[in-house]
């Protein structure tokens, strides 16, 4: 198969991949994987990027707005909805959901994704038992990383936080928490940090997820993650209070951040639904400090989080329009320039073997948008896809293309 006159955004491209007067290659596909990139000088007639990498979500807990009810702006009425929910969920109804979830994120063309799982005890819920098998069925067509979200009081504990340290490794999933404004901050975050390095876990953590200027959340994350010596191996996501912060606080925590290697993660459809004024028109923005964090050097993903749930009743894993509402919450421009927060740069926080760059030898799981200039990615005609899977088109490819 051979892909004419497509544009690989840069911070997709690999080391010295020639290009044409246009900016447009033509990509010659064999056995799987990209072979010859060639110089084309025709106008792009699309944009190709390596299969999207969506890293955070809940497929233990979508679906469910009809039964629980939508929040409205109250973080913790969903909390507590969705855990009654999840206590009195049916198996198979947990089942058919995780695997529905997955059946969307593979038709949107999504290859990897990692989903949270409420873990409210020390022992492990039923989810994880059914995360797992769903990862080995879907093996080879989706790569499903589970997380343990747990609530950091419960890492009060030291019993408790080596037990879910152990399990999450046993079932080789990442460590996480949920962190906001607790009490004895510093001493719980200790205890999971102790937890992942026993145990060589890597870590992800719903942090700061509210418009709290007193939320620091991320700025203890950043100090243990240096004191524990595990630069690269956290993750954040939300960090909404960082945007309501002073702006020389905010740099602060920006630095280290830096520092320690983490990597943030904006969820903007969930946080522009839940943070903020429900009175009125809000005017604070549930969103992160996108721009300033990857002018410092961190990685910045652009992830779905919750779908159809109590948390977020709409949506849907089309992680392509996600990234549009975040283009124009955070106002990232030029858009075609962010298109990494959304497959190189969560890739690489996800530890995946192929980061996401596109050059010869890689494998031929891409995504093929109709876009063929940064306007056009916010609009469904510019959003419209093909999907190519081990050099094989999903769905039939455009005219000129084949």
């Amino acid at each position: 198969m051979k892909l004419q006159a497509v544009h690989i955004p840069p911070g997709l491209r690999g080391d010295d991949l020639p290009v044409g007067v246009s900016g447009a290659v033509d990509i010659v596909i064999e056995d799987g994987k990209v072979g010859k990139v060639l110089p084309s000088d025709a106008s792009p007639r699309g944009v190709l990027l390596s299969a999207p990498v969506d890293l955070h979500t809940h497929i233990d807990k979508n679906y469910c707005v009809h039964e629980v009810g939508a929040a409205e702006g109250d973080l913790f009425a969903a909390i507590r909805r969705m855990a009654v929910y999840n206590q009195n969920l049916a198996a198979h109804l947990r089942v058919e959901r995780m695997a529905r979830a997955l059946e969307e994120v593979w038709q949107f063309g999504t290859r990897a994704l990692r989903t949270h799982i409420d873990w409210g005890e020390p022992e492990a819920p039923p989810a994880l038992a059914a995360a797992c098998r769903l990862r080995e069925q879907w093996h080879g067509r989706i790569d499903l990383q589970i997380v343990a979200l747990t609530p950091l009081d419960v890492f009060a504990e030291s019993e408790a936080a080596e037990r879910i340290g152990e399990q999450v490794a046993a079932a080789g999933a990442v460590l996480g928490a949920f962190v906001y404004r607790n009490d004895d901050l510093h001493a719980k975050l200790d205890r999971v940090f102790a937890a992942a390095k026993r145990h060589g876990s890597m870590l992800d953590f719903h942090v700061d997820e509210g418009l709290d200027a007193d939320a620091r959340g991320l700025e203890a994350i950043a100090e243990l993650t240096l004191c524990h010596g595990l630069e690269g191996r956290v993750v954040c996501g939300h960090a909404c209070s960082l945007g309501i912060q002073p702006a020389g606080d905010a740099a602060n925590t920006i630095r280290l951040c830096a520092e320690a290697g983490i990597h943030l993660v904006a969820l903007p459809t969930t946080n522009l639904y839940l943070q903020g004024a429900w009175d009125g028109t809000p005017v604070q923005r549930g969103i992160t400090r996108m721009r300033e964090a990857r002018a410092a050097g961190i990685g910045m993903s652009v992830a779905t989080d919750n779908v159809q749930d109590g948390f977020y009743p709409y949506g849907s894993y089309d992680l392509i329009e996600t990234f549009s509402l975040g283009v124009q919450v955070a106002h990232l421009a030029p858009a075609m320039n962010w298109l990494e927060a959304i497959t190189v740069a969560p890739a690489r926080a996800m530890g995946l073997v192929w980061d996401g760059r596109i050059a010869p030898g890689c494998p031929a799981d891409l995504l093929l948008l109709s876009a063929t200039a940064d306007h056009e990615l916010l609009t469904p005609a510019g959003r419209s896809r093909t999907v190519i899977r081990s050099g094989r088109a999903l769905t039939p490819l455009p005219p000129a293309q084949v």
